[in-house]
């Protein structure tokens, strides 16, 4: 089992367009293709940022499922261009965790 956390800066003022973006299109999208979303979240102290986590089997799972979204017509065509309008993308930062043996999140 492995996640990510992954954090984003929206560009000014932005962040309330990403996060219906991301509940009504993103998410949406990333599970019916089988991801799995654990958590979307606003930084309560940065008006800007946003962090979601999501969860993964193993890397092959995570390979797969990266493709099955990253590589689909939706993404490529429809979804993917319309990010860079709200998203500071250069500030993009995934960081791959790995539960210990007592986390709740498994």
């Amino acid at each position: 089992m492995l996640f990510e956390l992954r954090s984003y800066q929206t560009h000014p003022g932005r962040r309330a367009e990403w996060v219906t973006m991301m509940e009504e299109e993103i998410i949406p999208f990333q599970a019916s293709k089988g991801m799995v979303i654990v958590g979307s979240f606003i930084d309560e102290e940065d008006d800007d940022a946003y962090v979601w986590i999501r969860r993964f089997d193993d890397e092959d799972h995570r390979v797969k499922l990266y493709a099955d979204v990253y590589q689909s017509a939706t993404w490529k065509d429809d979804i993917g261009p319309r990010i860079p309008e709200l998203l500071q993308r250069e500030l993009i930062k995934v960081r791959r965790l790995i539960p210990t043996p007592t986390s709740v999140l498994r």
